[in-house]
């Protein structure tokens, strides 16, 4: 197994099915790097939290983790309250590098592909 994690990170939603996206994603992920940890994690109304899966995953011996915010852009959240949450996962596990990447939506093959499934192609 890697060393590195990846924890894709949604913002949640009280309706359990709203995750199967993300579940989705992460599922794919795995099967793309099937070496490396992959979870998912939720900012509210869900578990796991941020803080639980960067837990996990550190327990689990990675010392680099990849936080992918499942987000459409960089908006209040990612701009004031991820910050705040991975700031204290680092402090937590100053030994595991840490890193908070762009939100996905803000991607250009992302953007191309949602414009072709808009376009019916």
């Amino acid at each position: 197994m890697s060393k590195e994690a990846i924890i894709l990170f949604a913002h949640g939603a009280r309706d359990p099915e709203w995750a199967k996206p993300a579940q989705r994603v992460a599922a794919a992920l795995r099967s793309l790097r099937p070496e490396t940890r992959v979870e998912v994690a939720f900012l509210e109304f869900m578990e796991p939290a941020l803080a639980d899966a960067v837990e996990s995953a550190a327990a689990s011996g990675a010392s680099s983790i990849r936080v992918v915010p499942l987000f459409l852009a960089q908006g209040g959240h990612l701009k004031r309250d991820v910050p705040v949450l991975v700031e204290a996962a680092r402090a937590r596990h100053p030994g595991c590098r840490i890193e908070l990447v762009a939100a996905v939506g803000e991607d250009e093959g992302v953007v191309q592909a949602m414009a072709a499934f808009a376009a019916g192609v």
